[in-house]
């Protein structure tokens, strides 16, 4: 079955959530990336001293403390599998309920969840428990090796692991959400590989997908490919025409990982991309953030506040784009 859920948002394809387009924060371009880099850390610095920039600091630093925790857990579980709600519905939560029979097809869309750099599903406990209550039956997380150092390659794993979720389910279409590096490998694959036939959306949580400056101190090829000038970010910049895939990348103003923090989010002339803006969220609190788990939820199944279904789950494509079964 082909997948397609409403869009709430409209052109310019492009947006920031804060009115400005490409070409307002092209100020890398006028004074040098150093220059760039020395602003974006003053203005963190700023925002980290506010009474928000404090708060998501001691947030970020209780979930750290519980996700390495739960590190151990995550590197052993063999998957976070868990589909279908079988033939009664009696046993379910009002909001799961009423996804489930408001539109069988949203519930049951495959959601797969794609952790970061030497990290593993632990960090999606929260997000995918988050995801089962509103509703989505179909939530899996994997793991990629955290000696990983090339985004082509583990790009070219999640297409394979892609389409045997997509044989196991009978969706031929699902939704991506790539924490950190995990979306920089979920864009590749989209973009670059044909993904954009077997995902409908793509979430990401604190990608670098402008580069990160902090990629300067790795001494590894991943490194070099993270940085903002590499070979691999002037690939995804190339054209991407009539990509089908809708994105949505958060990006968090005090994030020290992603430098500078507007590189979080999506530029990209031929993407149909939603960028929103954070305060006082650190890197690791991004996917358990509470605005971030309902963002998520609203997006794919369309949910007003009280959890009810505002409209149907389940539209049809825009004509003239290609179907499913295209491959570049």
């Amino acid at each position: 079955m082909t997948v397609s859920l409403p869009w709430p948002w409209s052109a310019p394809r492009t947006t920031d959530g804060t009115g400005r387009t490409r070409s307002d924060d092209d100020a890398t371009l006028r004074d040098g990336l150093p220059g760039a880099v020395a602003r974006s850390l003053v203005r963190a610095g700023r925002r980290l001293a506010t009474p928000s920039g404090l708060a998501g600091a001691a947030v970020e630093a209780a979930w750290v403390g519980t996700h390495l925790a739960l590190y151990p857990f995550g590197a052993l579980a063999r998957g976070d599998r868990r589909g279908g709600h079988g033939y009664g519905v009696e046993h379910l939560p009002p909001v799961q309920r009423g996804l489930l029979i408001s539109d069988v097809e949203a519930a049951g869309t495959p959601i797969l969840l794609v952790h970061g750099m030497v990290d593993n599903r632990s960090i999606f406990t929260l997000l995918s428990r988050g995801l089962r209550r509103r509703g989505f039956g179909c939530v899996l997380s994997i793991n990629y090796s955290p000696l990983t150092t090339d985004v082509r390659t583990a790009a070219a794993r999640l297409a394979e692991q892609v389409e045997e979720l997509v044989a196991e389910t009978g969706y031929e279409r699902i939704h991506v959400v790539g924490h950190s590096l995990g979306g920089l490998i979920a864009r590749y694959y989209v973009t670059r590989l044909g993904g954009d036939a077997r995902v409908h959306t793509l979430v990401t949580l604190g990608t670098p997908h402008g580069g990160t400056c902090d990629a300067y101190v790795l001494p590894l090829r991943l490194g070099r490919q993270l940085r903002p000038d590499s070979a691999l970010m002037r690939e995804l910049e190339e054209p991407a025409p009539g990509c089908m895939t809708r994105f949505v990348a958060y990006w968090s103003d005090i994030d020290p990982l992603v430098v500078p923090q507007e590189h979080g989010r999506i530029t990209h002339p031929d993407l149909i991309a939603h960028n929103i803006p954070l305060q006082g969220v650190g890197h690791m609190s991004l996917p358990i953030n509470g605005s971030v788990v309902h963002g998520i939820s609203t997006t794919l199944a369309h949910l007003a506040q009280d959890g009810s279904t505002r409209t149907a789950g389940v539209t049809q494509l825009e004509t003239g784009r290609r179907s499913p079964s295209h491959r570049r």
